[in-house]
Protein backbone atom coordinates (compact mmCIF):
# COMPACT_ATOMS: atom_id res chain seq x y z
CA UNK A 1 0.00 0.00 0.00
CA UNK A 2 2.84 2.38 0.86
CA UNK A 3 4.57 1.44 -2.40
CA UNK A 4 1.48 2.40 -4.37
CA UNK A 5 1.09 5.66 -2.44
CA UNK A 6 4.68 6.64 -3.12
CA UNK A 7 4.53 6.26 -6.87
CA UNK A 8 0.92 7.19 -7.66
CA UNK A 9 -0.16 9.41 -4.78
CA UNK A 10 2.75 11.80 -5.06
CA UNK A 11 3.44 11.71 -8.79
CA UNK A 12 0.03 10.89 -10.27
CA UNK A 13 -0.50 12.91 -13.45
CA UNK A 14 3.00 14.39 -13.34
CA UNK A 15 3.86 16.29 -16.53
CA UNK A 16 6.57 18.41 -18.15
CA UNK A 17 4.98 21.71 -16.98
CA UNK A 18 4.97 20.29 -13.44
CA UNK A 19 8.66 19.46 -13.75
CA UNK A 20 9.39 22.99 -14.94
CA UNK A 21 7.67 24.37 -11.83
CA UNK A 22 9.63 21.98 -9.60
CA UNK A 23 12.85 22.95 -11.38
CA UNK A 24 12.27 26.66 -10.73
CA UNK A 25 11.27 26.21 -7.08
CA UNK A 26 14.14 23.78 -6.46
CA UNK A 27 16.62 26.24 -7.96
CA UNK A 28 15.35 29.13 -5.80
CA UNK A 29 15.28 27.10 -2.58
CA UNK A 30 18.70 25.59 -3.34
CA UNK A 31 20.23 29.04 -3.68
CA UNK A 32 18.63 30.14 -0.39
CA UNK A 33 19.78 26.96 1.37
CA UNK A 34 23.50 27.48 0.71
CA UNK A 35 24.15 30.43 3.05
CA UNK A 36 21.70 29.06 5.61
CA UNK A 37 23.37 25.64 5.65
CA UNK A 38 26.78 27.18 6.28
CA UNK A 39 25.44 29.60 8.88
CA UNK A 40 23.61 26.88 10.83
CA UNK A 41 26.72 24.69 10.82
CA UNK A 42 28.97 27.48 12.09
CA UNK A 43 26.45 28.40 14.82
CA UNK A 44 26.31 24.71 15.81
CA UNK A 45 30.06 24.67 16.43
CA UNK A 46 31.18 22.76 13.32
CA UNK A 47 32.76 23.67 9.98
CA UNK A 48 30.52 25.36 7.37
CA UNK A 49 30.95 22.59 4.80
CA UNK A 50 29.18 20.14 7.12
CA UNK A 51 26.05 22.25 6.76
CA UNK A 52 26.37 22.05 2.97
CA UNK A 53 26.80 18.26 3.09
CA UNK A 54 23.66 18.03 5.23
CA UNK A 55 21.69 20.24 2.84
CA UNK A 56 22.63 18.04 -0.12
CA UNK A 57 22.21 14.55 1.33
CA UNK A 58 19.41 15.06 3.83
CA UNK A 59 17.59 17.42 1.46
CA UNK A 60 17.41 14.79 -1.27
CA UNK A 61 16.58 11.87 1.04
CA UNK A 62 13.84 13.67 3.00
CA UNK A 63 12.08 14.60 -0.24
CA UNK A 64 12.58 11.11 -1.67
CA UNK A 65 11.33 9.11 1.33
CA UNK A 66 9.29 11.62 3.38
CA UNK A 67 5.54 11.95 3.73
CA UNK A 68 5.02 15.49 2.41
CA UNK A 69 5.00 16.59 -1.21
CA UNK A 70 6.55 19.95 -0.40
CA UNK A 71 8.88 19.38 2.55
CA UNK A 72 12.39 20.83 2.28
CA UNK A 73 14.84 19.20 4.66
CA UNK A 74 18.23 20.25 5.94
CA UNK A 75 19.99 21.84 8.90
CA UNK A 76 17.74 24.23 10.83
CA UNK A 77 18.03 26.91 13.47
CA UNK A 78 16.04 24.85 15.97
CA UNK A 79 18.92 22.38 16.25
CA UNK A 80 21.62 24.97 16.97
CA UNK A 81 21.56 24.98 20.82
CA UNK A 82 21.37 21.18 21.01
CA UNK A 83 24.10 20.48 18.47
CA UNK A 84 26.37 23.15 19.90
CA UNK A 85 25.97 21.63 23.37
CA UNK A 86 26.79 18.14 22.06
CA UNK A 87 29.86 19.39 20.18
CA UNK A 88 31.11 21.28 23.24
CA UNK A 89 30.57 18.29 25.54
CA UNK A 90 31.32 15.26 23.37
CA UNK A 91 33.01 16.53 20.19
CA UNK A 92 32.13 16.46 16.48
CA UNK A 93 32.71 12.71 16.00
CA UNK A 94 30.25 11.91 18.76
CA UNK A 95 27.74 14.34 17.24
CA UNK A 96 27.73 12.14 14.13
CA UNK A 97 26.99 9.07 16.27
CA UNK A 98 24.20 10.88 18.15
CA UNK A 99 22.71 11.97 14.81
CA UNK A 100 22.89 8.42 13.47
CA UNK A 101 21.03 7.00 16.46
CA UNK A 102 18.52 9.84 16.29
CA UNK A 103 17.82 8.67 12.73
CA UNK A 104 17.21 5.12 13.97
CA UNK A 105 14.81 6.43 16.63
CA UNK A 106 12.89 8.53 14.08
CA UNK A 107 12.72 5.58 11.68
CA UNK A 108 11.30 3.31 14.40
CA UNK A 109 8.79 5.99 15.43
CA UNK A 110 7.50 6.01 11.87
CA UNK A 111 7.45 2.21 11.56
CA UNK A 112 5.45 1.90 14.79
CA UNK A 113 3.10 4.68 13.64
CA UNK A 114 3.89 7.13 16.41
CA UNK A 115 3.61 10.20 14.19
CA UNK A 116 0.21 11.12 15.60
CA UNK A 117 1.63 11.33 19.14
CA UNK A 118 3.27 14.65 18.30
CA UNK A 119 -0.16 16.31 18.49
CA UNK A 120 -0.21 15.65 22.24
CA UNK A 121 2.58 18.16 22.80
CA UNK A 122 0.73 21.33 23.89
CA UNK A 123 1.10 24.45 21.80
CA UNK A 124 2.49 26.60 24.65
CA UNK A 125 5.38 24.11 25.02
CA UNK A 126 6.32 24.21 21.32
CA UNK A 127 5.96 28.00 21.16
CA UNK A 128 7.94 28.38 24.38
CA UNK A 129 10.98 26.38 23.29
CA UNK A 130 10.87 27.75 19.72
CA UNK A 131 10.93 31.32 21.01
CA UNK A 132 13.70 30.40 23.46
CA UNK A 133 15.82 28.91 20.68
CA UNK A 134 15.31 32.09 18.65
CA UNK A 135 16.67 34.21 21.51
CA UNK A 136 19.71 31.92 21.86
CA UNK A 137 20.48 32.12 18.13
CA UNK A 138 20.07 35.89 18.01
CA UNK A 139 22.32 36.54 21.01
CA UNK A 140 24.85 34.00 19.72
CA UNK A 141 25.43 36.10 16.60
CA UNK A 142 26.11 39.41 18.35
CA UNK A 143 29.86 38.68 18.63
CA UNK A 144 30.20 38.02 14.87
CA UNK A 145 28.00 41.02 14.03
CA UNK A 146 30.28 43.32 16.07
CA UNK A 147 33.49 41.52 15.07
CA UNK A 148 34.53 40.87 18.67
CA UNK A 149 37.81 39.02 19.13
CA UNK A 150 38.86 36.61 21.85
CA UNK A 151 35.28 35.52 22.56
CA UNK A 152 34.93 31.95 23.81
CA UNK A 153 31.68 30.13 23.17
CA UNK A 154 29.92 28.42 26.07
CA UNK A 155 26.91 26.17 26.43
CA UNK A 156 25.02 28.44 28.81
CA UNK A 157 23.26 31.62 27.76
CA UNK A 158 24.51 33.76 30.66
CA UNK A 159 28.12 32.72 30.04
CA UNK A 160 27.87 33.84 26.42
CA UNK A 161 26.35 37.15 27.49
CA UNK A 162 29.24 37.64 29.90
CA UNK A 163 31.77 36.93 27.12
CA UNK A 164 30.16 39.60 24.92
CA UNK A 165 30.27 42.18 27.73
CA UNK A 166 33.91 41.38 28.60
CA UNK A 167 35.08 41.71 24.98
CA UNK A 168 32.84 44.57 23.86
CA UNK A 169 35.91 46.82 23.72
CA UNK A 170 37.25 44.80 20.76
CA UNK A 171 34.42 45.85 18.44
CA UNK A 172 35.46 45.99 14.77
CA UNK A 173 33.98 48.88 12.75
CA UNK A 174 34.48 47.00 9.46
CA UNK A 175 32.53 44.01 10.79
CA UNK A 176 29.64 46.23 11.87
CA UNK A 177 29.64 47.92 8.46
CA UNK A 178 29.67 44.57 6.63
CA UNK A 179 26.92 43.12 8.82
CA UNK A 180 24.84 46.27 8.41
CA UNK A 181 25.11 46.14 4.62
CA UNK A 182 24.08 42.49 4.60
CA UNK A 183 21.17 43.12 7.00
CA UNK A 184 19.82 46.00 4.90
CA UNK A 185 20.03 43.87 1.74
CA UNK A 186 18.28 40.93 3.43
CA UNK A 187 15.43 43.16 4.62
CA UNK A 188 14.98 45.28 1.48
CA UNK A 189 15.40 42.69 -1.27
CA UNK A 190 11.97 41.02 -0.72
CA UNK A 191 10.27 44.44 -0.91
CA UNK A 192 11.71 45.28 -4.34
CA UNK A 193 12.09 41.76 -5.77
CA UNK A 194 10.07 39.13 -3.85
CA UNK A 195 11.31 36.27 -6.02
CA UNK A 196 15.00 36.99 -5.31
CA UNK A 197 16.37 35.43 -2.09
CA UNK A 198 17.39 38.19 0.31
CA UNK A 199 20.05 36.16 2.20
CA UNK A 200 21.93 35.43 -1.03
CA UNK A 201 21.89 39.07 -2.16
CA UNK A 202 23.00 40.24 1.27
CA UNK A 203 25.80 37.68 1.39
CA UNK A 204 27.10 38.49 -2.11
CA UNK A 205 26.80 42.25 -1.80
CA UNK A 206 28.50 42.51 1.60
CA UNK A 207 31.24 40.02 0.62
CA UNK A 208 32.10 41.92 -2.57
CA UNK A 209 32.26 45.25 -0.74
CA UNK A 210 34.44 43.81 2.03
CA UNK A 211 36.78 42.13 -0.48
CA UNK A 212 37.25 45.28 -2.55
CA UNK A 213 37.38 48.12 -0.01
CA UNK A 214 38.84 46.57 3.16
CA UNK A 215 40.31 43.11 2.51
CA UNK A 216 41.92 41.25 5.42
CA UNK A 217 40.25 43.55 7.94
CA UNK A 218 37.60 41.11 9.17
CA UNK A 219 37.35 37.39 9.87
CA UNK A 220 36.17 35.21 6.98
CA UNK A 221 35.18 31.57 6.60
CA UNK A 222 38.60 30.84 5.08
CA UNK A 223 40.61 32.58 7.83
CA UNK A 224 38.58 30.92 10.58
CA UNK A 225 37.78 27.44 9.26
CA UNK A 226 40.09 26.98 6.26
CA UNK A 227 39.22 26.29 2.63
CA UNK A 228 35.90 24.62 1.84
CA UNK A 229 36.40 21.35 -0.12
CA UNK A 230 34.78 21.22 -3.55
CA UNK A 231 33.47 17.67 -3.21
CA UNK A 232 31.51 15.48 -0.82
CA UNK A 233 33.60 13.61 1.77
CA UNK A 234 34.14 9.86 1.52
CA UNK A 235 31.68 7.46 3.08
CA UNK A 236 32.81 6.70 6.63
CA UNK A 237 31.14 4.80 9.49
CA UNK A 238 31.97 6.43 12.85
CA UNK A 239 33.61 4.18 15.41
CA UNK A 240 30.89 3.04 17.78
CA UNK A 241 31.57 1.46 21.14
CA UNK A 242 29.17 0.39 23.84
CA UNK A 243 30.41 3.22 26.06
CA UNK A 244 29.82 5.79 23.31
CA UNK A 245 26.33 4.50 22.60
CA UNK A 246 25.49 4.57 26.30
CA UNK A 247 26.81 8.11 26.57
CA UNK A 248 25.03 9.46 23.50
CA UNK A 249 21.63 7.76 23.60
CA UNK A 250 20.21 10.65 25.67
CA UNK A 251 21.29 13.36 23.23
CA UNK A 252 20.07 11.14 20.37
CA UNK A 253 16.56 11.04 21.86
CA UNK A 254 16.57 14.84 22.20
CA UNK A 255 17.62 15.26 18.55
CA UNK A 256 14.96 12.75 17.45
CA UNK A 257 12.20 14.42 19.48
CA UNK A 258 12.98 17.91 18.24
CA UNK A 259 13.51 16.66 14.67
CA UNK A 260 10.16 14.87 14.73
CA UNK A 261 8.33 17.91 16.10
CA UNK A 262 9.93 20.34 13.66
CA UNK A 263 9.42 18.14 10.61
CA UNK A 264 5.75 17.48 11.36
CA UNK A 265 5.09 21.14 12.19
CA UNK A 266 6.64 22.05 8.85
CA UNK A 267 4.50 19.44 7.09
CA UNK A 268 1.36 20.85 8.77
CA UNK A 269 2.30 24.35 7.59
CA UNK A 270 2.69 22.97 4.07
CA UNK A 271 -0.72 21.30 4.32
CA UNK A 272 -2.30 24.60 5.30
CA UNK A 273 -0.69 26.45 2.40
CA UNK A 274 -1.61 23.87 -0.23
CA UNK A 275 -4.80 22.27 1.12
CA UNK A 276 -3.02 18.90 1.01
CA UNK A 277 -2.45 16.16 3.60
CA UNK A 278 0.90 14.71 4.62
CA UNK A 279 1.59 11.20 5.91
CA UNK A 280 3.07 11.78 9.37
CA UNK A 281 4.44 8.27 9.86
CA UNK A 282 6.05 8.21 6.44
CA UNK A 283 7.52 11.64 7.16
CA UNK A 284 9.21 10.26 10.29
CA UNK A 285 10.54 7.32 8.27
CA UNK A 286 12.00 9.71 5.70
CA UNK A 287 13.54 11.86 8.42
CA UNK A 288 15.00 8.72 10.00
CA UNK A 289 16.58 7.48 6.77
CA UNK A 290 18.08 10.92 6.08
CA UNK A 291 19.56 11.22 9.57
CA UNK A 292 21.01 7.71 9.44
CA UNK A 293 22.79 8.28 6.13
CA UNK A 294 23.85 11.94 6.45
CA UNK A 295 26.34 11.37 9.33
CA UNK A 296 28.11 8.75 7.23
CA UNK A 297 29.17 11.63 4.95
CA UNK A 298 30.01 14.03 7.77
CA UNK A 299 26.65 15.80 7.87
CA UNK A 300 24.89 17.08 10.98
CA UNK A 301 21.27 16.26 12.01
CA UNK A 302 18.53 17.58 9.74
CA UNK A 303 14.78 18.09 9.85
CA UNK A 304 12.01 19.84 7.93
CA UNK A 305 12.73 23.54 7.42
CA UNK A 306 9.52 25.58 7.70
CA UNK A 307 10.78 28.74 5.97
CA UNK A 308 12.39 26.88 3.06
CA UNK A 309 9.31 24.67 2.70
CA UNK A 310 7.09 27.75 2.53
CA UNK A 311 9.42 29.30 -0.07
CA UNK A 312 9.27 26.06 -2.06
CA UNK A 313 5.47 26.26 -2.16
CA UNK A 314 5.36 29.97 -2.99
CA UNK A 315 7.62 29.36 -5.98
CA UNK A 316 5.21 26.82 -7.46
CA UNK A 317 6.47 23.39 -6.33
CA UNK A 318 4.09 20.55 -7.13
CA UNK A 319 5.97 17.41 -6.01
CA UNK A 320 8.96 16.13 -3.99
CA UNK A 321 11.11 16.55 -7.10
CA UNK A 322 11.59 20.20 -6.11
CA UNK A 323 13.25 19.13 -2.84
CA UNK A 324 15.55 16.71 -4.67
CA UNK A 325 16.43 19.40 -7.21
CA UNK A 326 17.27 21.80 -4.38
CA UNK A 327 19.82 19.29 -3.06
CA UNK A 328 21.34 18.81 -6.52
CA UNK A 329 21.64 22.59 -6.98
CA UNK A 330 23.60 22.87 -3.72
CA UNK A 331 25.85 19.98 -4.84
CA UNK A 332 26.63 21.74 -8.13
CA UNK A 333 27.45 24.97 -6.31
CA UNK A 334 29.75 23.05 -3.94
CA UNK A 335 31.62 21.47 -6.84
CA UNK A 336 31.89 24.61 -8.98
CA UNK A 337 32.09 27.52 -6.55
CA UNK A 338 33.43 26.21 -3.22
CA UNK A 339 36.73 28.18 -3.31
CA UNK A 340 34.83 31.48 -3.48
CA UNK A 341 32.89 30.67 -0.28
CA UNK A 342 36.07 30.99 1.75
CA UNK A 343 35.98 34.78 1.22
CA UNK A 344 32.59 35.18 2.92
CA UNK A 345 32.95 37.30 6.11
CA UNK A 346 31.54 35.86 9.35
CA UNK A 347 29.96 39.28 9.84
CA UNK A 348 27.85 38.61 6.73
CA UNK A 349 26.53 35.35 8.19
CA UNK A 350 25.46 36.96 11.47
CA UNK A 351 22.54 39.11 10.22
CA UNK A 352 21.21 36.20 8.15
CA UNK A 353 20.93 34.08 11.28
CA UNK A 354 19.52 37.02 13.24
CA UNK A 355 16.73 37.41 10.69
CA UNK A 356 16.09 33.65 10.83
CA UNK A 357 15.86 33.90 14.64
CA UNK A 358 13.49 36.87 14.40
CA UNK A 359 11.23 35.03 11.95
CA UNK A 360 11.15 31.81 14.00
CA UNK A 361 10.54 33.60 17.30
CA UNK A 362 6.75 33.17 17.05
CA UNK A 363 6.50 36.57 18.76
CA UNK A 364 2.88 37.18 17.68
CA UNK A 365 1.74 33.75 18.81
CA UNK A 366 3.78 34.14 22.01
CA UNK A 367 1.92 37.34 22.84
CA UNK A 368 -1.39 35.78 21.75
CA UNK A 369 -1.03 32.98 24.31
CA UNK A 370 0.49 35.26 26.95
CA UNK A 371 -2.39 37.73 26.92
CA UNK A 372 -4.92 35.03 27.82
CA UNK A 373 -3.40 34.99 31.34
CA UNK A 374 -4.32 31.35 31.80
CA UNK A 375 -2.41 28.24 32.84
CA UNK A 376 -1.20 28.05 29.23
CA UNK A 377 0.58 31.37 29.75
CA UNK A 378 2.45 29.89 32.72
CA UNK A 379 3.50 26.82 30.71
CA UNK A 380 4.66 29.11 27.87
CA UNK A 381 6.79 31.35 30.11
CA UNK A 382 8.33 28.47 32.08
CA UNK A 383 9.27 26.57 28.91
CA UNK A 384 10.71 29.71 27.35
CA UNK A 385 12.83 30.66 30.37
CA UNK A 386 14.13 27.12 30.88
CA UNK A 387 15.10 26.89 27.19
CA UNK A 388 17.09 30.11 27.39
CA UNK A 389 18.68 29.79 30.83
CA UNK A 390 18.98 26.00 31.29
CA UNK A 391 18.62 23.83 28.15
CA UNK A 392 16.02 22.52 25.74
CA UNK A 393 15.83 19.04 27.25
CA UNK A 394 14.90 20.32 30.70
CA UNK A 395 12.54 22.90 29.18
CA UNK A 396 10.51 20.32 27.24
CA UNK A 397 10.40 17.87 30.15
CA UNK A 398 9.28 20.48 32.69
CA UNK A 399 6.94 22.15 30.20
CA UNK A 400 5.16 18.88 29.40
CA UNK A 401 4.98 17.89 33.06
CA UNK A 402 3.59 21.28 34.05
CA UNK A 403 1.04 21.18 31.21
CA UNK A 404 -0.16 17.72 32.28
CA UNK A 405 -0.41 18.71 35.96
CA UNK A 406 -2.33 21.91 35.20
CA UNK A 407 -4.59 20.15 32.73
CA UNK A 408 -5.37 17.40 35.23
CA UNK A 409 -6.20 20.04 37.84
CA UNK A 410 -8.47 21.91 35.43
CA UNK A 411 -10.26 18.74 34.38
CA UNK A 412 -10.75 17.70 38.02
CA UNK A 413 -12.59 20.99 38.59
CA UNK A 414 -15.01 20.32 35.77
CA UNK A 415 -17.75 17.68 35.82
CA UNK A 416 -18.45 16.37 32.35
CA UNK A 417 -21.58 14.31 31.86
CA UNK A 418 -21.69 12.06 28.82
CA UNK A 419 -25.08 10.55 28.14
CA UNK A 420 -26.31 8.07 25.58
CA UNK A 421 -28.58 10.05 23.27
CA UNK A 422 -31.52 8.72 21.25
CA UNK A 423 -31.01 8.20 17.55
CA UNK A 424 -33.25 10.71 15.71
CA UNK A 425 -34.05 8.04 13.13
CA UNK A 426 -34.94 5.35 15.67
CA UNK A 427 -36.30 6.38 19.09
CA UNK A 428 -35.84 2.84 20.49
CA UNK A 429 -32.16 2.61 19.55
CA UNK A 430 -29.40 4.08 21.71
CA UNK A 431 -26.12 5.38 20.39
CA UNK A 432 -23.00 6.65 22.12
CA UNK A 433 -22.50 10.40 21.94
CA UNK A 434 -19.45 11.53 20.03
CA UNK A 435 -17.51 14.75 20.15
CA UNK A 436 -18.75 15.80 16.72
CA UNK A 437 -21.49 14.20 14.63
CA UNK A 438 -23.26 15.46 11.60
CA UNK A 439 -25.97 14.92 9.03
CA UNK A 440 -26.23 16.31 5.53
CA UNK A 441 -29.93 16.33 4.70
CA UNK A 442 -29.72 19.89 3.41
CA UNK A 443 -26.70 21.38 1.65
CA UNK A 444 -27.40 24.97 2.78
CA UNK A 445 -26.68 24.52 6.48
CA UNK A 446 -24.78 22.14 8.76
CA UNK A 447 -25.37 21.93 12.49
CA UNK A 448 -22.84 20.25 14.75
CA UNK A 449 -23.20 19.24 18.38
CA UNK A 450 -19.76 19.58 20.01
CA UNK A 451 -19.26 17.75 23.32
CA UNK A 452 -16.31 17.56 25.66
CA UNK A 453 -13.34 19.82 26.42
CA UNK A 454 -11.49 21.34 23.48
CA UNK A 455 -7.92 20.95 24.65
CA UNK A 456 -4.61 20.08 22.99
CA UNK A 457 -5.28 16.34 22.91
CA UNK A 458 -8.71 16.59 21.24
CA UNK A 459 -8.46 19.80 19.22
CA UNK A 460 -7.00 18.19 16.08
CA UNK A 461 -9.71 15.51 16.01
CA UNK A 462 -12.30 18.27 16.37
CA UNK A 463 -10.92 20.16 13.38
CA UNK A 464 -10.56 16.96 11.33
CA UNK A 465 -14.20 15.98 11.95
CA UNK A 466 -15.51 19.39 10.99
CA UNK A 467 -13.33 20.01 7.93
CA UNK A 468 -13.86 16.53 6.48
CA UNK A 469 -17.63 16.98 6.47
CA UNK A 470 -18.09 20.50 5.10
CA UNK A 471 -16.30 20.07 1.80
CA UNK A 472 -19.61 20.56 0.03
CA UNK A 473 -19.55 24.16 1.40
CA UNK A 474 -22.90 24.86 3.08
CA UNK A 475 -23.88 28.52 3.52
CA UNK A 476 -24.22 28.34 7.32
CA UNK A 477 -22.22 26.41 9.92
CA UNK A 478 -23.85 26.22 13.35
CA UNK A 479 -21.76 24.88 16.25
CA UNK A 480 -23.78 23.86 19.32
CA UNK A 481 -21.21 24.23 22.11
CA UNK A 482 -23.41 23.91 25.18
CA UNK A 483 -21.52 20.75 26.19
CA UNK A 484 -18.01 22.15 25.81
CA UNK A 485 -16.99 22.84 29.45
CA UNK A 486 -13.41 23.89 28.76
CA UNK A 487 -11.20 25.25 25.97
CA UNK A 488 -7.45 25.93 25.97
CA UNK A 489 -5.44 28.02 23.49
CA UNK A 490 -4.72 24.99 21.30
CA UNK A 491 -8.47 24.30 21.01
CA UNK A 492 -9.04 27.98 20.30
CA UNK A 493 -6.38 27.85 17.58
CA UNK A 494 -8.10 24.96 15.78
CA UNK A 495 -11.54 26.60 16.19
CA UNK A 496 -10.07 29.83 14.81
CA UNK A 497 -8.72 27.94 11.78
CA UNK A 498 -12.17 26.43 11.10
CA UNK A 499 -13.96 29.76 11.52
CA UNK A 500 -11.58 31.71 9.28
CA UNK A 501 -11.56 29.01 6.60
CA UNK A 502 -15.36 28.68 6.57
CA UNK A 503 -15.95 32.45 6.69
CA UNK A 504 -14.47 32.74 3.19
CA UNK A 505 -17.74 31.42 1.76
CA UNK A 506 -20.28 31.22 4.59
CA UNK A 507 -21.43 32.29 8.05
CA UNK A 508 -20.45 30.69 11.36
CA UNK A 509 -22.93 30.70 14.24
CA UNK A 510 -22.35 29.45 17.79
CA UNK A 511 -25.03 28.57 20.34
CA UNK A 512 -24.97 27.71 24.04
CA UNK A 513 -21.29 28.51 24.64
CA UNK A 514 -20.17 28.26 28.28
CA UNK A 515 -18.44 31.11 30.19
CA UNK A 516 -14.91 29.60 30.20
CA UNK A 517 -14.67 28.93 26.43
CA UNK A 518 -16.31 32.29 25.77
CA UNK A 519 -13.74 34.11 27.93
CA UNK A 520 -10.91 32.47 25.94
CA UNK A 521 -12.49 33.60 22.66
CA UNK A 522 -12.91 37.13 24.03
CA UNK A 523 -9.28 37.34 25.20
CA UNK A 524 -7.84 36.06 21.91
CA UNK A 525 -10.10 38.24 19.74
CA UNK A 526 -11.92 35.37 18.02
CA UNK A 527 -15.20 36.41 19.67
CA UNK A 528 -14.95 39.83 18.03
CA UNK A 529 -13.90 38.25 14.71
CA UNK A 530 -17.02 36.05 14.62
CA UNK A 531 -19.23 38.91 15.86
CA UNK A 532 -21.27 39.20 19.03
CA UNK A 533 -24.49 39.00 17.05
CA UNK A 534 -23.64 35.46 15.91
CA UNK A 535 -23.54 33.97 19.41
CA UNK A 536 -26.87 32.66 20.73
CA UNK A 537 -28.05 31.21 24.03
CA UNK A 538 -30.46 28.80 22.32
CA UNK A 539 -30.12 26.76 19.15
CA UNK A 540 -33.63 27.78 18.04
CA UNK A 541 -32.63 31.43 17.99
CA UNK A 542 -29.55 30.57 15.93
CA UNK A 543 -31.69 28.68 13.42
CA UNK A 544 -34.08 31.64 13.12
CA UNK A 545 -31.07 33.81 12.31
CA UNK A 546 -29.93 31.25 9.73
CA UNK A 547 -33.40 31.19 8.16
CA UNK A 548 -33.41 34.95 7.83
CA UNK A 549 -29.92 34.84 6.35
CA UNK A 550 -30.89 32.23 3.77
CA UNK A 551 -34.54 33.13 3.19
CA UNK A 552 -33.96 34.84 -0.15
CA UNK A 553 -31.61 32.15 -1.47
CA UNK A 554 -32.48 29.00 -3.34
CA UNK A 555 -32.27 25.77 -1.29
CA UNK A 556 -30.32 23.69 -3.80
CA UNK A 557 -30.88 20.38 -2.09
CA UNK A 558 -34.66 20.70 -1.84
CA UNK A 559 -35.15 22.90 -4.93
CA UNK A 560 -37.20 25.51 -3.03
CA UNK A 561 -36.57 29.19 -3.56
CA UNK A 562 -37.90 30.15 -0.13
CA UNK A 563 -35.77 28.41 2.49
CA UNK A 564 -38.65 28.22 5.02
CA UNK A 565 -40.46 25.94 2.55
CA UNK A 566 -37.74 23.30 2.94
CA UNK A 567 -39.65 20.49 4.68
CA UNK A 568 -36.49 18.63 5.66
CA UNK A 569 -35.02 21.63 7.43
CA UNK A 570 -38.36 22.69 8.96
CA UNK A 571 -38.83 19.25 10.44
CA UNK A 572 -35.36 19.28 11.93
CA UNK A 573 -36.04 22.76 13.33
CA UNK A 574 -39.24 21.49 14.93
CA UNK A 575 -37.41 18.55 16.52
CA UNK A 576 -34.87 20.86 18.13
CA UNK A 577 -37.58 23.21 19.39
CA UNK A 578 -39.72 20.41 20.89
CA UNK A 579 -37.20 17.88 22.13
CA UNK A 580 -33.93 19.77 22.53
CA UNK A 581 -32.08 16.44 22.36
CA UNK A 582 -31.36 15.99 18.68
CA UNK A 583 -27.61 15.43 18.36
CA UNK A 584 -27.31 16.90 14.89
CA UNK A 585 -29.47 18.04 12.05
CA UNK A 586 -29.27 19.99 8.86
Amino acid sequence: MQHKWFFTGRYNGYSLPNFQKDLLSGLVVGVIAIPLGMAFAIASGVKPEYGIYTTIIAGILISLFGGSRYQIGGPTGAFIPILFGIVMTYGYENLLIAGFFAGIILFLMGIFKLGSLIKFIPRPVTIGFTSGIAVIIFVGQIANFLGLTGVEKHETFLSNIREIIIHIHSINFYSVLTAGICLIAVLLTPKFSPKVPGPLIGLLFSTVIASIFYPNQIATIGSTFGEIPSALPHFKVPEMTFERVQQLIGPAFVIALLGGIESLLSAVVADGMTNSKHNSNRELIGQGIANMITPLFGGIPATGAIARTATNIKNGAVSPFSGMIHGIVVLLVLVLLAPYASSIPLASMAPILMVVAWNMSERHVFYHVLKTKTEDSLVLVVTFLLTVFVNLTVAVEIGLLLAVVLFTKRMSDITVTVKALPNPNNKHEKMESKMVTDARDCPQISIYNVEGPLFFGAAQAFEHSIMNTINYKPRVLLLRMGKVPFMDTTGESYLSSIVKDFSKHGVVLISGIKPQPKSVLVKTGLFEYIGEGRFFDRTGNAIDFALEHLNKDKCLGCKHFAFRECTVFSGAHENIEKKGKVVTTS
